[in-house]
């Protein structure tokens, strides 16, 4: 009955991921929007640490960590985020809440393999430009691309482990800008639509091996750039506005623009820790990304530059075999996270750092868990006429773990 009802909750989740507005940063005004975290919970809650082999954990980050599963894992996440927007003259408060991910993971002896979709990017935000005369510009957006994906890890040997995962993305985004002149009748609105699809690559090794009684782990992973197709259309109209604010549109006009092409850059990302698997463990992973070559047709003032990621985190799991007190089983996670986005604006790089803590709250039995997460950090900057978010997220994960395909043998 679970299983049935776990299946059912995929396939509903996974319709409502691809409507859903996950930010409401003004920095997902550029290019695709804000590039969501590719991991879990459990890894967010680490500084976004994604090294790990994990034999009842599915890692999203390297598909290499999947031949070390041993049991069938279903897993769904979501986060409640709460920001705060800051300039130089003014504060707003936002809040969203977003599905972070749906994923089913199985083993086949030294094999395991992974499907699921999650959200790649979002948009999300509202902007306003109104001068001392009344003139004044209104710039809006929604949508994001989502990832449909499938991997698989192999073990080589009892060392070292490759894998790769397959993405499908696929996703819209509208972008409503418009202008009006003080004492006009009417406005200007251009609404411009872009679907975007296209598929992406992710490749790793994985290397684990004994020092005395610690484990060291490494991992590598690698991106390769690719492109995503985009079919645009635009829609010209007239416009007024009443007294509520909101828009009438008298007359428009669509206009096909044509297909395009935008380049995801090539991403690499190695790290390496050190630990007793099922009691402790602590590390490190660095990220890097070349340069993006999309931006805004509203913006004149942006640029792209490499883009870097470091991660410091780990757990610690006074002694998950306990039978006498439920709180030496919990896991306790933390980690640190400073990352510059490679998004340039008014010569100011846009940087996002984090603190973050996790628990992992073992439920029905010794292998399935319910995994919470806290993550407090600031993007950007009030330089230079800019905005700094500070930001809460909140993001709680379900993790079911079982033997799903046993040979029966009694009938």
């Amino acid at each position: 009955m679970i299983k049935k009802f776990l299946l059912s909750s995929f396939i509903l989740l996974s319709l409502h991921s691809f409507a859903q507005e996950g930010t409401a940063s003004p920095y997902s005004f550029y290019g695709i929007g804000n590039i969501k975290f590719q991991g879990t919970v459990e890894n967010k809650s680490m500084g976004g640490l994604g090294i790990l082999p994990d034999s009842i954990h599915v890692n999203l980050q390297n598909p290499a960590s999947l031949s070390a599963l041993k049991l069938t894992s279903f897993g769904v996440a979501g986060t409640y985020n709460k920001e705060s927007l800051n300039s130089a003259s003014s504060s707003e408060k936002a809040r969203r809440t977003s599905l972070d991910y749906l994923v089913m993971a199985f083993p086949l002896r030294k094999v395991g393999l992974s499907l699921g979709i999650m959200p790649y990017s979002s948009v999300g935000y509202k902007l306003e430009k109104i001068e001392a005369d009344g003139t004044g510009s209104r710039y809006s957006g929604t949508g994001g691309v989502n990832k449909v994906f499938v991997g698989a890890g192999y073990q080589i040997t009892p060392k070292l482990s490759v894998g790769a995962d397959f993405a499908y993305n696929f996703g819209k985004i509208e972008a409503n800008s418009t202008a009006f002149i003080s004492n006009a009748q009417y406005g200007s609105r251009e609404l411009n639509t872009n679907e975007y699809s296209g598929v992406t690559f992710n490749a790793g090794l994985m290397y684990k091996t004994k020092f005395k009684k610690y484990d060291l782990v490494s991992s590598l992973t690698l991106s390769p750039s690719t492109s995503l197709n985009s079919t645009n259309q635009r829609n010209l109209a007239v416009i007024t506005y009443s007294s509520s604010g909101l828009e009438r549109v008298w007359d428009s006009q669509d206009i096909l623009v044509g297909d395009s092409k935008i380049k995801l850059p090539t991403k690499l990302s190695f790290g390496a820790g050190i630990g007793e698997i099922k009691k402790w463990f602590v590390g490190f992973e660095s990220t890097f990304q070349g340069k993006s070559d999309f931006g805004n047709k509203y913006a004149s003032n942006v640029s792209f530059e490499n883009a870097t990621k470091f991660s410091l985190g780990g757990y610690y799991t006074p002694n998950y075999n306990s039978f006498s007190n439920y709180f030496n089983k919990v896991t306790y996670r933390a980690g640190l996270r400073s990352e510059s986005t490679g998004l340039v604006i008014n010569n100011q790089s846009i940087n996002d750092s984090a603190v973050t803590l996790g628990l992992g709250l073992p439920v029905g039995g010794a292998f399935s868990n319910i995994n919470l997460g806290l993550e407090y950090g600031k993007r950007g900057t009030t330089n230079a006429g800019l905005i700094r978010e500070n930001y809460l997220n909140i993001s709680i994960g379900m993790s079911f773990n079982d033997k799903w395909f046993v040979k029966r043998k009694f009938d």
